[in-house]
Protein backbone atom coordinates (compact mmCIF):
# COMPACT_ATOMS: atom_id res chain seq x y z
CA UNK A 1 0.00 0.00 0.00
CA UNK A 2 1.55 3.36 -0.63
CA UNK A 3 1.56 5.93 1.63
CA UNK A 4 2.02 9.38 -0.33
CA UNK A 5 -1.07 11.59 -0.43
CA UNK A 6 -1.66 14.66 -3.20
CA UNK A 7 -4.08 16.86 -3.83
CA UNK A 8 -5.32 18.12 -6.92
CA UNK A 9 -7.39 21.80 -7.40
CA UNK A 10 -9.32 20.17 -10.62
CA UNK A 11 -12.15 23.05 -10.36
CA UNK A 12 -13.40 25.52 -7.81
CA UNK A 13 -10.40 27.72 -7.82
CA UNK A 14 -10.23 31.50 -8.98
CA UNK A 15 -13.78 31.10 -9.03
CA UNK A 16 -17.21 30.35 -6.58
CA UNK A 17 -18.50 27.76 -8.49
CA UNK A 18 -16.99 24.28 -9.92
CA UNK A 19 -16.02 22.58 -6.84
CA UNK A 20 -14.06 19.64 -7.85
CA UNK A 21 -10.94 18.23 -5.71
CA UNK A 22 -9.16 14.78 -6.07
CA UNK A 23 -7.13 13.19 -2.85
CA UNK A 24 -5.14 10.70 -3.53
CA UNK A 25 -3.73 8.10 -0.69
CA UNK A 26 -3.58 4.76 0.01
CA UNK A 27 -3.64 4.15 -3.85
CA UNK A 28 -7.18 5.34 -4.03
CA UNK A 29 -8.69 8.19 -5.61
CA UNK A 30 -11.04 10.72 -3.69
CA UNK A 31 -12.86 13.24 -5.19
CA UNK A 32 -14.81 16.07 -2.83
CA UNK A 33 -17.36 17.31 -4.83
CA UNK A 34 -18.20 17.22 -9.44
CA UNK A 35 -19.82 20.75 -9.78
CA UNK A 36 -20.76 22.87 -12.25
CA UNK A 37 -19.26 25.86 -13.41
CA UNK A 38 -22.13 28.87 -13.41
CA UNK A 39 -22.33 32.15 -13.80
CA UNK A 40 -19.57 33.03 -16.29
CA UNK A 41 -20.43 33.82 -19.92
CA UNK A 42 -18.01 30.64 -20.75
CA UNK A 43 -19.28 28.75 -18.05
CA UNK A 44 -20.92 26.20 -20.99
CA UNK A 45 -17.69 25.71 -22.29
CA UNK A 46 -16.09 24.73 -19.23
CA UNK A 47 -18.82 22.66 -18.52
CA UNK A 48 -17.96 20.40 -21.33
CA UNK A 49 -14.31 20.57 -21.06
CA UNK A 50 -12.71 16.66 -20.52
CA UNK A 51 -12.11 15.93 -16.57
CA UNK A 52 -8.51 16.78 -15.01
CA UNK A 53 -8.40 12.97 -14.40
CA UNK A 54 -9.96 9.88 -16.00
CA UNK A 55 -13.09 9.80 -14.44
CA UNK A 56 -12.75 5.47 -14.69
CA UNK A 57 -10.23 5.60 -12.39
CA UNK A 58 -11.82 7.49 -9.40
CA UNK A 59 -12.83 5.24 -6.73
CA UNK A 60 -14.79 7.55 -4.45
CA UNK A 61 -16.69 10.43 -4.70
CA UNK A 62 -17.60 12.16 -1.11
CA UNK A 63 -20.47 14.91 -2.01
CA UNK A 64 -20.49 18.22 0.86
CA UNK A 65 -24.10 19.19 -0.53
CA UNK A 66 -26.96 19.35 -3.44
CA UNK A 67 -26.05 23.12 -4.73
CA UNK A 68 -25.54 22.75 -8.48
CA UNK A 69 -22.48 23.71 -8.72
CA UNK A 70 -21.33 21.04 -6.40
CA UNK A 71 -23.47 18.41 -7.71
CA UNK A 72 -23.80 19.14 -11.47
CA UNK A 73 -21.03 17.54 -13.26
CA UNK A 74 -21.14 14.48 -11.42
CA UNK A 75 -23.58 12.46 -14.60
CA UNK A 76 -20.84 13.56 -16.63
CA UNK A 77 -18.63 11.79 -14.68
CA UNK A 78 -20.50 8.96 -14.61
CA UNK A 79 -21.04 8.90 -18.37
CA UNK A 80 -17.12 9.61 -18.76
CA UNK A 81 -16.58 5.67 -17.27
CA UNK A 82 -16.84 6.51 -13.27
CA UNK A 83 -18.48 3.33 -11.41
CA UNK A 84 -16.87 3.56 -7.69
CA UNK A 85 -19.06 5.14 -4.61
CA UNK A 86 -20.90 8.15 -3.75
CA UNK A 87 -21.41 9.12 -0.51
CA UNK A 88 -23.79 11.91 0.99
CA UNK A 89 -25.48 12.48 3.89
CA UNK A 90 -28.76 11.00 3.73
CA UNK A 91 -30.18 14.71 3.05
CA UNK A 92 -28.06 15.91 0.48
CA UNK A 93 -28.93 12.19 -0.74
CA UNK A 94 -32.84 12.80 -1.05
CA UNK A 95 -32.14 16.60 -2.48
CA UNK A 96 -29.85 15.71 -4.92
CA UNK A 97 -32.36 13.37 -6.82
CA UNK A 98 -34.56 16.95 -7.18
CA UNK A 99 -31.52 18.87 -8.25
CA UNK A 100 -30.54 16.59 -10.87
CA UNK A 101 -33.76 15.99 -12.57
CA UNK A 102 -34.21 19.56 -12.62
CA UNK A 103 -31.04 20.36 -13.73
CA UNK A 104 -31.41 17.95 -16.81
CA UNK A 105 -34.49 19.67 -17.69
CA UNK A 106 -33.18 22.89 -17.82
CA UNK A 107 -29.74 21.22 -20.13
CA UNK A 108 -32.84 20.00 -22.45
CA UNK A 109 -34.70 23.09 -22.66
CA UNK A 110 -31.10 25.09 -23.46
CA UNK A 111 -30.03 21.63 -25.99
CA UNK A 112 -33.50 22.42 -27.79
CA UNK A 113 -33.09 25.98 -28.32
CA UNK A 114 -28.91 26.14 -29.56
CA UNK A 115 -28.99 23.01 -31.33
CA UNK A 116 -26.44 21.53 -29.00
CA UNK A 117 -25.55 18.12 -27.66
CA UNK A 118 -26.75 17.63 -24.26
CA UNK A 119 -23.91 17.92 -21.53
CA UNK A 120 -25.32 14.44 -20.05
CA UNK A 121 -28.90 12.25 -20.57
CA UNK A 122 -31.72 10.95 -18.38
CA UNK A 123 -29.99 7.65 -18.14
CA UNK A 124 -26.86 9.33 -16.90
CA UNK A 125 -29.08 10.52 -14.01
CA UNK A 126 -30.05 7.63 -13.14
CA UNK A 127 -26.42 5.60 -13.25
CA UNK A 128 -25.62 8.57 -10.57
CA UNK A 129 -28.61 7.87 -8.34
CA UNK A 130 -27.57 4.31 -8.48
CA UNK A 131 -24.29 4.65 -6.92
CA UNK A 132 -25.13 6.48 -4.11
CA UNK A 133 -24.76 5.73 -0.46
CA UNK A 134 -25.55 7.45 2.74
CA UNK A 135 -23.27 8.49 5.70
CA UNK A 136 -24.55 10.17 8.44
CA UNK A 137 -23.31 13.16 10.73
CA UNK A 138 -21.00 11.77 13.02
CA UNK A 139 -20.35 8.49 11.73
CA UNK A 140 -16.78 7.46 11.53
CA UNK A 141 -16.79 5.27 7.99
CA UNK A 142 -14.00 3.44 6.68
CA UNK A 143 -13.57 3.89 2.97
CA UNK A 144 -9.95 1.62 2.62
CA UNK A 145 -7.67 0.28 4.71
CA UNK A 146 -5.78 3.79 6.40
CA UNK A 147 -8.51 6.11 5.23
CA UNK A 148 -11.74 6.90 6.78
CA UNK A 149 -14.56 10.01 6.78
CA UNK A 150 -16.58 11.50 9.50
CA UNK A 151 -19.31 13.83 8.46
CA UNK A 152 -19.71 17.16 10.76
CA UNK A 153 -22.82 19.77 10.11
CA UNK A 154 -21.46 22.75 8.08
CA UNK A 155 -24.49 24.92 8.32
CA UNK A 156 -24.66 25.88 5.21
CA UNK A 157 -27.86 24.14 3.74
CA UNK A 158 -30.17 20.98 4.62
CA UNK A 159 -27.88 18.20 4.94
CA UNK A 160 -24.53 20.15 4.50
CA UNK A 161 -21.17 18.47 5.55
CA UNK A 162 -17.86 19.02 6.51
CA UNK A 163 -15.84 15.82 5.68
CA UNK A 164 -12.90 15.01 7.89
CA UNK A 165 -10.62 12.48 6.46
CA UNK A 166 -7.60 10.89 7.98
CA UNK A 167 -5.54 9.18 6.48
CA UNK A 168 -1.85 7.78 7.35
CA UNK A 169 1.34 9.60 6.14
CA UNK A 170 4.30 7.81 4.94
CA UNK A 171 5.61 7.47 8.51
CA UNK A 172 2.26 5.68 9.12
CA UNK A 173 1.32 8.10 11.26
CA UNK A 174 -2.86 9.62 11.24
CA UNK A 175 -2.98 12.78 9.57
CA UNK A 176 -6.59 14.52 8.97
CA UNK A 177 -7.53 16.87 6.10
CA UNK A 178 -10.69 18.24 6.18
CA UNK A 179 -12.64 19.92 3.41
CA UNK A 180 -15.26 22.35 4.51
CA UNK A 181 -17.39 22.15 1.06
CA UNK A 182 -19.72 26.22 1.91
CA UNK A 183 -19.45 27.25 5.66
CA UNK A 184 -23.02 28.49 6.74
CA UNK A 185 -23.75 32.24 7.87
CA UNK A 186 -24.34 31.05 11.48
CA UNK A 187 -26.49 31.25 13.21
CA UNK A 188 -29.62 30.89 10.49
CA UNK A 189 -33.13 30.80 11.27
CA UNK A 190 -33.19 27.32 10.40
CA UNK A 191 -30.11 25.33 10.40
CA UNK A 192 -27.65 24.30 13.43
CA UNK A 193 -24.79 26.60 13.81
CA UNK A 194 -21.32 25.20 11.59
CA UNK A 195 -19.50 23.08 13.67
CA UNK A 196 -15.80 23.49 14.61
CA UNK A 197 -13.06 21.58 13.14
CA UNK A 198 -9.91 20.11 15.65
CA UNK A 199 -7.12 18.41 14.93
CA UNK A 200 -6.64 19.64 11.21
CA UNK A 201 -3.32 19.62 9.27
CA UNK A 202 -5.01 20.70 6.17
CA UNK A 203 -8.07 22.38 5.87
CA UNK A 204 -9.70 23.21 2.22
CA UNK A 205 -11.91 25.86 2.51
CA UNK A 206 -14.12 28.41 0.78
CA UNK A 207 -13.85 31.66 0.58
CA UNK A 208 -16.77 33.05 -1.30
CA UNK A 209 -16.94 36.35 1.34
CA UNK A 210 -13.29 36.28 2.43
CA UNK A 211 -13.28 39.80 1.65
CA UNK A 212 -16.43 41.60 3.14
CA UNK A 213 -18.65 40.76 6.05
CA UNK A 214 -22.31 40.96 5.95
CA UNK A 215 -24.70 43.27 7.94
CA UNK A 216 -25.60 42.52 10.83
CA UNK A 217 -26.79 39.42 11.28
CA UNK A 218 -29.77 40.78 13.98
CA UNK A 219 -31.18 43.41 11.30
CA UNK A 220 -31.85 40.97 8.26
CA UNK A 221 -35.13 40.82 9.73
CA UNK A 222 -36.04 44.47 10.17
CA UNK A 223 -34.34 45.51 6.69
CA UNK A 224 -36.97 42.55 4.92
CA UNK A 225 -39.73 43.99 6.99
CA UNK A 226 -38.66 47.37 5.99
CA UNK A 227 -38.45 46.52 1.72
CA UNK A 228 -41.90 45.09 2.00
CA UNK A 229 -43.58 47.97 3.69
CA UNK A 230 -42.09 50.45 1.73
CA UNK A 231 -43.13 48.39 -1.76
CA UNK A 232 -46.20 48.08 -0.42
CA UNK A 233 -46.55 51.52 0.27
CA UNK A 234 -45.64 52.10 -3.07
CA UNK A 235 -48.49 50.18 -4.36
CA UNK A 236 -45.62 48.06 -6.20
CA UNK A 237 -44.34 44.20 -6.62
CA UNK A 238 -41.82 43.18 -4.74
CA UNK A 239 -39.54 40.36 -6.75
CA UNK A 240 -36.92 38.37 -4.89
CA UNK A 241 -34.84 35.88 -7.20
CA UNK A 242 -33.59 33.46 -4.79
CA UNK A 243 -31.99 29.85 -4.43
CA UNK A 244 -34.74 27.11 -4.49
CA UNK A 245 -32.14 25.05 -1.81
CA UNK A 246 -31.83 26.86 1.45
CA UNK A 247 -32.62 30.49 0.09
CA UNK A 248 -36.48 29.95 -0.20
CA UNK A 249 -36.97 28.12 2.77
CA UNK A 250 -35.57 30.74 4.99
CA UNK A 251 -37.42 33.51 3.25
CA UNK A 252 -40.61 31.34 3.95
CA UNK A 253 -39.99 31.09 7.18
CA UNK A 254 -39.63 34.82 7.39
CA UNK A 255 -42.97 35.56 6.23
CA UNK A 256 -44.29 33.21 8.32
CA UNK A 257 -42.58 35.15 11.36
CA UNK A 258 -43.53 38.59 10.47
CA UNK A 259 -46.98 37.47 9.28
CA UNK A 260 -47.69 35.84 12.92
CA UNK A 261 -46.58 39.22 14.53
CA UNK A 262 -48.42 41.31 12.09
CA UNK A 263 -45.17 42.88 11.39
CA UNK A 264 -45.97 43.81 7.44
CA UNK A 265 -49.26 43.80 5.16
CA UNK A 266 -50.77 40.86 4.67
CA UNK A 267 -50.06 40.56 0.39
CA UNK A 268 -50.71 37.60 -1.63
CA UNK A 269 -46.87 35.90 -1.99
CA UNK A 270 -46.33 33.91 -5.04
CA UNK A 271 -43.68 31.44 -4.95
CA UNK A 272 -42.89 30.95 -8.61
CA UNK A 273 -40.54 27.64 -8.51
CA UNK A 274 -41.99 24.26 -8.88
CA UNK A 275 -38.21 22.94 -8.01
CA UNK A 276 -38.67 25.30 -4.33
CA UNK A 277 -42.04 24.07 -3.90
CA UNK A 278 -40.62 20.04 -4.25
CA UNK A 279 -37.51 21.24 -2.01
CA UNK A 280 -39.91 22.80 0.51
CA UNK A 281 -41.32 18.97 1.22
CA UNK A 282 -38.33 17.82 1.88
CA UNK A 283 -37.16 20.13 4.11
CA UNK A 284 -40.48 19.87 6.15
CA UNK A 285 -39.88 16.13 6.13
CA UNK A 286 -36.11 16.18 7.68
CA UNK A 287 -36.49 18.76 10.74
CA UNK A 288 -34.71 17.16 12.43
CA UNK A 289 -31.80 19.04 11.42
CA UNK A 290 -33.37 22.18 11.94
CA UNK A 291 -32.05 24.59 14.86
CA UNK A 292 -34.20 24.69 18.38
CA UNK A 293 -36.10 27.92 17.41
CA UNK A 294 -37.34 26.99 14.27
CA UNK A 295 -38.38 22.87 15.93
CA UNK A 296 -40.33 25.67 18.48
CA UNK A 297 -42.10 27.51 16.16
CA UNK A 298 -44.45 24.03 15.24
CA UNK A 299 -45.00 21.94 12.21
CA UNK A 300 -46.55 24.57 9.76
CA UNK A 301 -42.91 27.25 9.72
CA UNK A 302 -43.46 27.51 6.05
CA UNK A 303 -47.08 28.28 5.30
CA UNK A 304 -48.89 31.65 6.26
CA UNK A 305 -52.34 32.69 4.78
CA UNK A 306 -51.67 34.34 1.48
CA UNK A 307 -49.42 32.00 0.18
CA UNK A 308 -49.76 31.06 -3.11
CA UNK A 309 -47.54 27.79 -4.58
CA UNK A 310 -47.13 28.59 -8.32
CA UNK A 311 -46.59 25.28 -10.38
CA UNK A 312 -47.79 25.72 -13.67
CA UNK A 313 -46.42 28.11 -16.49
CA UNK A 314 -49.61 29.14 -17.18
CA UNK A 315 -50.08 30.79 -13.04
CA UNK A 316 -47.08 32.04 -13.35
CA UNK A 317 -47.73 34.22 -16.42
CA UNK A 318 -50.97 35.27 -14.86
CA UNK A 319 -49.17 36.63 -11.82
CA UNK A 320 -49.08 39.87 -13.92
CA UNK A 321 -52.78 40.54 -13.59
CA UNK A 322 -53.15 39.89 -10.34
CA UNK A 323 -53.33 43.83 -8.73
CA UNK A 324 -50.04 45.29 -6.52
CA UNK A 325 -49.40 45.44 -3.64
CA UNK A 326 -47.44 41.69 -4.26
CA UNK A 327 -44.46 39.75 -3.66
CA UNK A 328 -42.80 36.98 -6.41
CA UNK A 329 -40.46 34.45 -4.93
CA UNK A 330 -38.89 32.76 -8.18
CA UNK A 331 -35.18 31.29 -9.19
CA UNK A 332 -33.27 31.60 -10.22
CA UNK A 333 -30.90 33.28 -7.44
CA UNK A 334 -28.66 35.00 -9.97
CA UNK A 335 -31.21 35.56 -12.68
CA UNK A 336 -29.25 33.70 -15.26
CA UNK A 337 -32.21 31.62 -15.85
CA UNK A 338 -35.53 30.71 -14.65
CA UNK A 339 -39.20 32.31 -14.12
CA UNK A 340 -37.83 35.32 -12.58
CA UNK A 341 -36.47 36.53 -15.99
CA UNK A 342 -39.82 37.39 -17.20
CA UNK A 343 -41.12 39.28 -13.89
CA UNK A 344 -38.02 40.99 -14.35
CA UNK A 345 -38.96 42.21 -17.89
CA UNK A 346 -42.61 43.23 -16.26
CA UNK A 347 -41.73 44.57 -13.31
CA UNK A 348 -37.81 46.40 -13.90
CA UNK A 349 -39.23 49.24 -15.65
CA UNK A 350 -41.71 50.09 -12.65
CA UNK A 351 -40.33 52.66 -10.40
CA UNK A 352 -42.94 51.74 -7.72
CA UNK A 353 -41.60 48.24 -8.15
CA UNK A 354 -38.42 46.40 -6.08
CA UNK A 355 -36.08 44.25 -6.90
CA UNK A 356 -34.31 42.19 -4.03
CA UNK A 357 -31.34 40.35 -3.76
CA UNK A 358 -30.68 38.02 -1.04
CA UNK A 359 -27.52 35.84 -1.98
CA UNK A 360 -24.47 35.74 -3.84
CA UNK A 361 -24.43 37.22 -7.23
CA UNK A 362 -21.42 36.02 -9.48
CA UNK A 363 -19.56 38.09 -11.32
CA UNK A 364 -20.64 38.25 -15.14
CA UNK A 365 -24.69 37.14 -13.83
CA UNK A 366 -27.50 39.45 -14.70
CA UNK A 367 -27.76 39.41 -10.84
CA UNK A 368 -24.61 41.51 -10.82
CA UNK A 369 -25.58 43.66 -13.08
CA UNK A 370 -28.19 44.54 -11.07
CA UNK A 371 -26.71 44.47 -7.95
CA UNK A 372 -23.67 47.20 -9.62
CA UNK A 373 -26.72 49.93 -10.83
CA UNK A 374 -26.96 49.47 -14.38
CA UNK A 375 -29.93 50.97 -15.89
CA UNK A 376 -30.38 48.71 -18.76
CA UNK A 377 -30.49 45.09 -19.38
CA UNK A 378 -30.96 42.69 -22.17
CA UNK A 379 -32.91 39.76 -21.25
CA UNK A 380 -34.12 36.94 -23.52
CA UNK A 381 -33.47 39.48 -26.34
CA UNK A 382 -35.36 42.20 -24.90
CA UNK A 383 -34.08 45.47 -23.73
CA UNK A 384 -34.68 46.05 -20.47
CA UNK A 385 -34.67 49.83 -18.69
CA UNK A 386 -34.05 49.81 -14.83
CA UNK A 387 -36.41 52.36 -12.93
CA UNK A 388 -36.93 49.82 -9.92
CA UNK A 389 -35.33 50.24 -6.85
CA UNK A 390 -32.67 47.33 -6.31
CA UNK A 391 -32.00 46.23 -2.86
CA UNK A 392 -29.45 44.21 -1.09
CA UNK A 393 -30.12 41.96 1.79
CA UNK A 394 -26.37 40.48 2.17
CA UNK A 395 -27.57 39.18 6.12
CA UNK A 396 -29.12 36.46 4.37
CA UNK A 397 -26.42 34.91 2.97
CA UNK A 398 -25.69 31.15 3.33
CA UNK A 399 -21.72 32.20 3.90
CA UNK A 400 -20.04 32.75 6.09
CA UNK A 401 -18.60 36.40 5.57
CA UNK A 402 -14.62 37.44 6.50
CA UNK A 403 -14.52 37.65 9.76
CA UNK A 404 -16.72 34.81 10.61
CA UNK A 405 -14.15 32.22 8.10
CA UNK A 406 -11.31 33.99 10.25
CA UNK A 407 -12.83 32.80 13.08
CA UNK A 408 -13.71 29.73 11.71
CA UNK A 409 -9.76 28.63 11.40
CA UNK A 410 -8.67 30.53 14.58
CA UNK A 411 -10.56 27.80 16.11
CA UNK A 412 -9.37 24.81 14.20
CA UNK A 413 -5.83 26.46 14.75
CA UNK A 414 -5.88 26.39 18.87
CA UNK A 415 -5.79 22.56 18.28
CA UNK A 416 -3.15 22.88 15.50
CA UNK A 417 -1.15 25.51 14.90
CA UNK A 418 0.51 24.11 12.03
CA UNK A 419 -2.59 23.50 10.33
CA UNK A 420 -2.34 24.41 6.43
CA UNK A 421 -4.90 26.38 4.61
CA UNK A 422 -6.06 26.41 1.07
CA UNK A 423 -8.58 29.11 0.09
CA UNK A 424 -10.71 27.95 -2.61
CA UNK A 425 -14.46 28.52 -4.06
CA UNK A 426 -14.00 32.59 -4.26
CA UNK A 427 -13.09 34.71 -6.89
CA UNK A 428 -9.96 35.48 -6.50
CA UNK A 429 -9.80 38.84 -4.81
CA UNK A 430 -12.09 37.58 -2.40
CA UNK A 431 -9.58 34.38 -1.52
CA UNK A 432 -6.70 35.74 -1.56
CA UNK A 433 -7.90 38.78 0.64
CA UNK A 434 -8.72 36.26 3.27
CA UNK A 435 -5.35 34.66 2.92
CA UNK A 436 -3.71 37.60 3.94
CA UNK A 437 -5.41 37.69 6.56
CA UNK A 438 -5.08 34.23 8.04
CA UNK A 439 -1.28 35.09 8.04
CA UNK A 440 -1.09 38.14 9.46
CA UNK A 441 -4.00 37.77 11.97
CA UNK A 442 -3.57 34.62 13.12
CA UNK A 443 0.04 33.46 11.50
CA UNK A 444 -1.64 30.06 9.91
CA UNK A 445 0.29 28.81 6.99
CA UNK A 446 -2.55 29.73 3.97
CA UNK A 447 -2.37 30.32 -0.01
CA UNK A 448 -5.00 30.26 -2.42
CA UNK A 449 -4.17 27.81 -5.08
CA UNK A 450 -4.06 27.36 -9.03
CA UNK A 451 -6.24 25.36 -10.70
CA UNK A 452 -4.77 22.28 -11.88
CA UNK A 453 -2.00 22.68 -9.32
CA UNK A 454 -0.80 19.42 -7.69
CA UNK A 455 0.04 19.69 -4.25
CA UNK A 456 1.72 16.46 -2.43
CA UNK A 457 0.92 16.77 0.99
CA UNK A 458 3.58 14.31 2.60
Amino acid sequence: MSNSTALTFCGGVGSVTGANFLLETSGKKILIDCGMVQGSRFADEENRRSFLYDPSTIDFLLVTHAHIDHIGRIPRLVAGGFKGKIHSTPETHALVSIMLEDALKLIEDECRQNGTLPLYERRDVSATLALWSDIPYHENRQLVEGVSVYLKDAGHVLGSAMYEISFLDSDFETRKIVFTGDLGNSPTPLLKDTETITDADYLVMESVYGDRNHEDRDSRRKHLKDVIVETANRKGTLVIPTFSLEKTQTLLYEFHELEEQHAIPSLPVFLDSPLAIEITKVYQSMKKDFNSAALSEGPNIFKFPRLKHVVHSEESKAILHVPPPKIVIAGSGMSNGGRVLHHEINYLPGAQNTLLLVGYQAAGTLGRQLQDGVKEVHINGQKVSVRAHIETISGYSSHKDSDHLVEFVETAAKSNPKIKVFAVMGEPKSALFLVQRLREYLGVEARHPELGERVELI
